[in-house]
């Protein structure tokens, strides 16, 4: 049996609400085994997600992890993933062992954080995942689902997940 997945907190801007107050929050489903090692949002290297937010924000995709973050962080967008806990061998969303999960306090987060008025996931099964464990209780936000960023969902050109990433984004 695969040893529990913990998930990491949530990046959000810090302080109380502001002009910087996070407005989006991008939410995966569970970490991969290359990010959970690394202790890094989106730490494989050929997940999309950093390059098309590092052109969202007009950084320098090769930019260090620190930089990327309070670049996203400075667009009013915080990141987490929907489960704080799970089973899974591999690092694949369709391995997940859905009768063991726990999810993260996602209505709480919302709660807690007003200005958010959206949140976008970050490929089908994160929408998936919320939509089961995140939604219910959650207050009224805009809810998106994105293509995957992930480098085991290729299907779609780099190009057009930019442009959908970045229509999200604003």
């Amino acid at each position: 049996m695969a040893e529990p997945l913990r998930s990491f907190a949530p990046l959000l801007p810090p302080g109380t609400p502001s002009p910087n107050s996070a407005r989006i929050l991008v939410l995966g489903s569970m970490p991969g085994r290359t990010s959970l090692d690394a202790q890094q949002y989106y730490a494989h290297p050929r997940n999309a997600f950093w390059p098309i937010v590092a052109a969202h924000c007009g950084i320098d995709p090769a930019s260090d992890y620190p930089t990327r973050v309070q670049a996203v962080l400075d667009a009013g967008i915080a990141l987490w993933d929907v489960l704080a806990q799970c089973r899974r061998p591999g690092s694949l969303d369709s391995a997940i062992e859905l009768a063991e999960a726990q999810p993260n306090a996602i209505a709480e987060l919302l709660d807690a954080h007003p200005t958010i008025t959206r949140v976008c996931c970050n490929g089908a099964e994160a929408a998936r995942l919320y939509r089961r464990f995140g939604l219910p209780g959650a207050p009224r936000v805009e809810l998106i689902q994105l293509p995957s960023t992930s480098p085991a969902h290729a299907g779609m050109p780099l190009a057009e997940k930019m442009r959908r990433w970045h229509a999200a984004l604003v």
